[in-house]
This record gives C-alpha cells, sequence and structure tokens, in this order.
C-alpha cells in the first residue's frame, strides 16, 4: 500500500443542507421535504472516510442546530471536524426536485450569505489542517460563490503548495451560481486548475477551461481534450471523468475513464436502472479514484473503482454515500442478493 493511503485526505468547501420534494412534487407546490446534509467535498470526505481513508473537512458552519446536524453527519461518517470552524451567519441551504417520467431534476439554491460563503481565509487554519496531508480536494463550487469564494480557493491551494500537499480539483461546473455575479469562470477556473496535479472533468470542462471546442467523437475527443489540457496545465497528471448517457430519469449508462500523461483507460457502460437518487454521484466518483489513487493503483483499477462507487450512489438516497470498503471491492452491478 502507498504510504500516501495512511495519511488524511483534506477537503474544502462549503457544508450544505438539501432539501427534497417527493417526486413529482413541484417545489412550488410541496409542503413536506426530506432533510440531508450534503455538499460536494462534504461528500467525498464522507464517502473516503466510511472506506477507511482518513479524511479532514475544512469548513464553516453556523453555531446552531443546523451548523450541528452538518457537522454531527461528517462525524458520524468517520471524517475529523476539528477544523468545521462555527461563525455567525445561515446554514447554505437547496432544494431538489427529483426527476420523475419525462421531467427533469432540478436544484434551487438558497446559500446567498451563508456562514461559509461569508468566511474569510484567514477564519481557517489551512496550515494546521494540511499538516501531514496525503492531498487536497477542492472543486469549481467554491469560487463559483463569488468574489470572497474565489478567495478562499486562492488561499487553499496556496497553502497546500506552501505544504508540498498535492492538490485535486474537481471542476463542479455550476453555472447558476457563476452566473449570479459578474464573475469571469474561465479565467479563475485556469488559475485554480494550474496548480493541481489531478483534475476531476470531462472535454466539456475542458473545452471550458481552454475556450476550444473539440471536434472528435466519443474516446477520441475525450484523449484530444486531455492532451490538450496536459499541454495546458503542466502540473497536472490524471484527469479522470465520467461519461452519461441518459434514456429516461430512472434509467442512465455510465462508464468511467482515466488519462494519464503516458495513456488512459476507460471502462465499459454500465446500465444502471430504477435510479433512486443522483445527486452526489460525481463526488462518489470522486471518492472512488482517490481511494485506489493514494493506494498507487493502476489507471484501470483507478477508474473500476471510481465507476464502481458512482453506480452505488445511484440506489443510495441522500447526497452521501457511506460504503464499507468490503462492498467496493464486491460490487457487483446488477448481481443477485446476497445471503
Amino acid at each position: 500500500m502507498n504510504a500516501a493511503a495512511g495519511s488524511p485526505v483534506v477537503c474544502f468547501g462549503e457544508l450544505l443542507l438539501r432539501f427534497s420534494t417527493r417526486n413529482g412534487v413541484a417545489l412550488a407546490r410541496t409542503r413536506e421535504c426530506g432533510v440531508d446534509v450534503g455538499g460536494a467535498e462534504a461528500n467525498v470526505a464522507a464517502a473516503l472516510a466510511s472506506l477507511g481513508q482518513p479524511c479532514r473537512m475544512v469548513s464553516a458552519v453556523p453555531d446552531n442546530p443546523l451548523g450541528r446536524m452538518a457537522r454531527m453527519a461528517l462525524a458520524s461518517a468517520g471524517a475529523d471536524t476539528a477544523h468545521v470552524a462555527s461563525r455567525v451567519g445561515r446554514m447554505g441551504l437547496y432544494f431538489y426536485e427529483p426527476p420523475a417520467g419525462p421531467i427533469a431534476g432540478r436544484v434551487t439554491y438558497d446559500r446567498a450569505g451563508s456562514a461559509f460563503a461569508q468566511a474569510r481565509p484567514e477564519d481557517f487554519d489551512f496550515a494546521g489542517a494540511l499538516e501531514g496531508a496525503a492531498l487536497l480536494h477542492i472543486s469549481g463550487i467554491t469560487p463559483a460563490l463569488g468574489p470572497g469564494g474565489v478567495g478562499l480557493a486562492r488561499a487553499a491551494t496556496a497553502a497546500a503548495e506552501a505544504a508540498g500537499v498535492p492538490i485535486c480539483f474537481d471542476g463542479n461546473y455550476r453555472a447558476n451560481l457563476w452566473d449570479a455575479w459578474e464573475s469571469d469562470p474561465q479565467g479563475i477556473l485556469q488559475e485554480l486548475v494550474g496548480h493541481a496535479q489531478m483534475l476531476i472533468g470531462n472535454h466539456r470542462d475542458i473545452s471550458l477551461l481552454l475556450g476550444r471546442v473539440f471536434s472528435g467523437d466519443g474516446p477520441d475527443r475525450r484523449r484530444e481534450a486531455a492532451e490538450a489540457a496536459f499541454e495546458a496545465f503542466p502540473k497536472l497528471e490524471l484527469i479522470a471523468s465520467t461519461a452519461r448517457h441518459v434514456e429516461t430519469g430512472q434509467v442512465h449508462r455510465l462508464a468511467a475513464r482515466v488519462d494519464l500523461r503516458g495513456g488512459h483507460w476507460q471502462t465499459e457502460e454500465v446500465r444502471i436502472e430504477g435510479i433512486v437518487d443522483r445527486i452526489g454521484t460525481g463526488d462518489a466518483f470522486a471518492a472512488g479514484l482517490l481511494l485506489r489513487y493514494l493506494e498507487g493503483a493502476s489507471a484501470q483499477d483507478m477508474a473500476k473503482s471510481a465507476l464502481a462507487m458512482a453506480v452505488m450512489k445511484h440506489g443510495t438516497p441522500g447526497d452521501m454515500i457511506l460504503a464499507s470498503r468490503a462492498e467496493l471491492d464486491g460490487f457487483d452491478p446488477g448481481g443477485d442478493v446476497r445471503r
């Protein structure tokens, strides 16, 4: 096992509460919602911790019952929450209308002015959180929150570089957040990805970063995009992505891919039926990827484990998946009941 596998992954981002309507009920007409704790980076931390990989979460929540709910959910998954600061402010929220038949799912954000969004870099002990860390995991959601979020992302990446800690950047492009302020997503994301050794994003994310269209088809297009990203960002060592084909709201096909500078590996598609919850599947993918990466696994094994975690998350309600290492190692899509 790679020594880095025993060192903690540090995840930096906003903890959120998700309010979900019942299937087929529009948010404007609902009278009840289910509540789950989530947030992209927190989902990764919870999944990794459940798999036995040490994790530290760096975030900020209000000192009220909602903030305590979020902190307890992460702690119960096994993540270290010592660096989740308590601040004056509100909890970031989002509302989710699940897909129903031909009607696509929809997300409505209510996170402006949250305790995390109003935080300043000096509110976080990045140096302490990164001490002895194997890797920093961040995403494009934090800078999308506004100028303050850009400052937080810059501070986190600068601290990681100063500590000699590799960076994994998940594109997680959120148009609704970027469009809410006078932003420059291409320039900001280019800057942040320039510090990363790992990028989670497909050819569309790379098109946004580089301002160019990749005209190939299927795997050829994805390899063309990967090679362009490796050329543009000299620190990048690995790019991981999924290819999703949506048949209906409840039936998808999913494949995973890992590109290295010297080659790539792409899995076969897995057909996922009876989807329970698609939210958080990309974060589950990231957790499976990082687990194997820290173990020094091959591109093939990284892609397979990342895909397995993503597929399993489709059958798990809420934002987070808590899977044991045995469940990941023994995953068989479409297998019979284990007795």
